[in-house]
């Protein structure tokens, strides 16, 4: 080895934990915690500051205040977007181009076709719901709904009802998904901050969401009773679409060439084989001895990487491949499905860097013990923390990233199973499902496409993110009494 490079190396690995120069005490470092999460909140909500920015703001604000030596707040800085992006970025990237396949290919109308004609038309809204849950799956909610909006209309048009009758069921069930089930980017980056492993999360989460599926329904047609203004220009949008045909071939760019959309069966294939692949390798790592030759077959199987890639090349070979879509129109797709995620990735990486700062500056350690003396179990403290800074910022990945952050230390030296960590990751999704409304891009993206007013959409959507938000914690805190939770 060159003698230099061999110098540093050998630097690097002696080279002394860092810690803060002056040890502080707890109740300072916790109002240093407190002041800084004000801040993030006060940057994001008052003066509109990017989320990437405001925490990597706040992050070296706090470090600072917490007496990291000033030469080493950036390799702490370093430090965090390396451990929580290595873990999470690859999953939000492959899942984002899954998603955007399946999107363009018209492979979402398809499952929507599908079970329309399967329930019939008087249970539009069941089977919109059922699209919701599966389509949740590998595309970003906001996508989602947007890409469903053209059916939503249609069949708003042919039964001359509100937009909303149809849509909030399936809205509700499709958020409840993107917080709690992987590849999404809060509870992929929640897992890798705790180390959780993602196929339990997978299963359990997956498991959770199915009840509450008929409860966003049920919860939803009680709504729907009442009559709600339409917005005129989505009025106008409804009265213009075409009620000949419910479903587009395709939709913009290669897609719309296509001679037919993909089938419902190929599409629900798409969607369950990564979900399928990961189980199958969490089962096999939990009975196999880990000396055993095929317990390394099943972690690498099971790997949710090497999941999503797999299904990412299926995708090209039974959608591009076979509807003769060129490789350059492929590549754009696959590169169109990138730059939305940017910024999200982003949020993710500075997310990592607070939590980093944190448990550095002796904040988490600080925060663990303080929460241990008031005896309230860590995942209601999770929940409660996630709930209110999704309420308080509107992003359901910033409050996830952020609860964990501040969680860190707690979880990992609470000598919790791997479940149990499962489980504590899905309570804090589920904090970041309720209470969606001004702050939160999600309601606007809602209340805009479906035509309501904005009293309307805390009236509905507000109130239903809030029930499925509760309603999904109470199913998590009973699978934490099942995995022996009640211990700690």
């Amino acid at each position: 080895m060159n003698p230099l490079i061999n110098s540093l190396v050998v630097r690097a690995a002696d080279a002394p934990a860092i810690k803060p120069a002056v040890e502080l005490g707890t109740p300072l470092l916790l109002t240093i915690a407190a002041a800084g999460i004000a801040l993030l909140l006060v940057l994001i909500i008052r003066f509109k500051i990017q989320a990437f920015v405001a925490l990597l703001a706040v992050s070296i604000l706090v470090g600072v205040a917490a007496q990291i030596p000033l030469k080493d707040i950036f390799t702490v800085v370093a430090n965090g977007v390396g451990s929580t992006m290595g873990k999470v970025a690859l999953l939000i990237a492959l899942g984002a181009i899954l998603g955007r396949m399946i999107e363009v290919s018209g492979g979402v109308q398809s499952l929507a076709t599908h079970f329309t004609e399967k329930l019939g038309a008087k249970r539009v809204a069941i089977a919109l719901t059922a699209v919701g849950f599966l389509v949740a799956i590998p595309v970003f909610f906001e996508v989602g709904v947007i890409v469903l909006v053209p059916i939503v209309y249609a069949f708003a048009k042919i039964a001359n009802v509100h937009p909303i009758k149809f849509g909030l069921p399936m809205a509700g069930i499709m958020l409840s998904i993107h917080v709690a089930v992987p590849p999404h980017p809060g509870i992929v980056a929640g897992a890798g901050v705790f180390g959780a492993d993602i196929g339990l999360i997978t299963l359990i989460s997956l498991i959770i969401c199915v009840p509450l599926g008929f409860l966003s329904y049920w919860v939803a047609s009680i709504m729907n009773r009442k009559d709600y203004e339409l917005l005129p220009v989505v009025k106008a949008q409804v009265d213009e679409f075409g009620s000949e045909s419910l479903v587009h071939v395709g939709s913009d760019g290669p897609g719309a060439r296509a001679i037919a959309p993909p089938r419902p069966g190929l599409i629900m294939f798409l969607i369950a084989a990564p979900i399928v692949q990961i189980l199958v390798g969490t089962l096999g790592t939990l009975t196999i001895a880990k000396d055993n030759y095929w317990y390394g077959v099943a972690a690498f199987i099971g790997n949710p990487f090497f999941a999503l890639l797999v299904a990412v090349a299926l995708s090209f070979f039974l959608l591009a491949v076979r509807r003769t879509w060129s490789l350059k129109e492929t590549g754009e797709i696959f590169e169109g499905a990138l730059p939305p995620i940017a910024s999200i990735l982003m949020v993710v990486a500075a997310g990592g860097v607070f939590g980093e700062v944190l448990r550095t500056s002796g904040i988490g350690a600080a925060l663990s013990h303080t929460l241990d003396s008031l005896g309230l179990p860590v995942i209601v403290l999770g929940f409660v923390i996630s709930l209110a800074l999704r309420a308080a910022q509107g992003s359901a990945t910033v409050a996830i990233v952020t609860t964990t952050g501040l969680l860190t230390s707690a979880v990992m030296e609470g000598g919790y199973t791997p479940a149990q960590i499962a489980v504590i990751v899905i309570a804090i999704g589920f904090g970041a499902l309720g209470l969606s409304h001004v702050t939160d891009a999600g309601f606007w993206t809602v209340i805009r496409y479906y035509g309501l007013t904005v009293t309307d959409g805390l009236k509905t959507w507000t109130v239903l993110t809030t029930i499925l938000g509760l309603a999904g914690f109470a199913l998590t805190y009973v699978a934490w009494i099942l995995v022996g939770g009640l211990a700690h």
